[in-house]
């Protein structure tokens, strides 16, 4: 399990690049984590799907996927694609710190 320090902490991840101990996150971890994935500074519309993704993840276990983010979370698909482009639950559960959404590839 590698082990990089990012934003001054020290953080488990998984060979994928998913963090394995959602305790570990931090906001700043995840505006770092943002970087990495190619998105620039988070507003309001990426916070909203990051605390809705962190909330949901405490009451089910589970990363949301794209479809309860819609659903539940009250994102249309459309502006996930724009917040997080390239894979939107995969890039948005990486950085909210949860493992990886099932049915992700």
């Amino acid at each position: 399990m590698p082990v990089k320090e990012i934003a001054g902490i020290q953080v488990d991840f998984d060979d994928e690049g998913f963090m394995t101990n959602p305790d570990q996150w931090t906001k700043e971890v995840a505006q770092a984590l943002a970087k990495e994935e190619g998105i620039g500074e988070l507003t309001d519309g990426h916070w909203k799907v990051i605390d809705f993704m962190r909330n949901d993840f405490k009451e089910k276990g589970q990363p949301p996927t794209i479809r309860r983010i819609n659903k539940v979370g009250g994102v249309p698909t459309k502006d996930l694609y724009t917040l997080f482009p390239k894979g939107p639950a995969k890039k948005a559960a990486k950085i909210a710190g949860l493992g990886k959404p099932q049915g992700c590839v």
